[in-house]
């Protein structure tokens, strides 16, 4: 068993709680009240902490509200638009690589869950519109959403690079370009689409929190499908 800390940067509204854990980037956990929201934490932590190697099972962590959020956007269904008060502080190169490899590691895991499933085309749940429209209903249609937000989110902080051939290609790319810019680890921010602010440190992480809550989705739908020893776990979500 590990104790330890959560600090915890909380978006709500009168439909739920999305609560990210702004000391494990990428983390997160959803509920309609904010109790049953924590009570996820533990195995939330735990799962993100195997996926970085460590062998560990969170219990009772210490929850810490660094920062709280009302938000009008339908956050029951991830719409977000919340940047962190950390985020808006520059990186060193160090913290900048450590993120950019969670990063590419987040793609190619997501690349490899995808690759494990046999029929991408099938049909995993029953379709529903949601404030972006239709939501994804089968392997092909997951991968393509969490892949296309690539262009979007660098798009946001000045980097113009597109979606393609795959999630990982497409991201090493952005990261390139970027570092061809003077300065960008001073973290600039940025007024992006909508009002929303943005800096290279939010993207960072929303690219970990994309890619995690639709892997967390995609794996559990195609286990029920196809079976738990048919489909790859690389993000070890219990």
């Amino acid at each position: 068993m590990k104790n330890m800390y959560i600090e915890v940067v909380c978006e709500f509204n009168e439909q739920g709680y999305l609560l990210y854990a702004q000391n494990y980037v990428g983390a997160f956990v959803r509920g309609k009240t904010i109790d049953e929201a924590i009570a996820k934490f533990p195995l939330e932590i735990t799962s993100y902490l195997r996926w970085l190697g460590e062998d560990v099972i969170v219990d009772n962590p210490e929850i810490m509200f660094v920062q709280s959020k009302y938000s009008k956007l339908a956050i029951h269904d991830a719409d977000t638009d919340i940047i962190f008060s950390s985020e808006m502080k520059p990186l060193d190169n160090n913290e900048y690589q450590r993120l950019k490899q969670l990063s590419l590691k987040s793609a190619f895991d997501f690349q490899t869950l995808y690759d494990s499933i046999s029929d991408k085309d099938y049909l995993l749940q029953t379709p529903r519109s949601t404030f972006y429209g239709k939501i994804p209903c089968t392997a092909k249609e997951v991968y393509n959403h969490t892949k296309n937000v690539n262009a979007y989110y660098f798009g946001e902080i000045g980097i113009d690079v597109d979606n393609e051939p795959d999630i990982y290609t497409c991201r090493m790319q952005g990261f390139n370009l970027l570092e061809q810019l003077p300065n960008y680890l001073d973290n600039q921010v940025y007024e992006g689409s909508y009002n929303e602010k943005w800096s290279l440190r939010k993207v960072l992480r929303r690219f970990l929190w994309h890619d995690r809550i639709h892997a967390k989705s995609l794996y559990r739908l195609a286990v029920k499908v196809f079976g738990k020893d048919k489909i790859s776990n690389p993000f070890h979500f219990m």
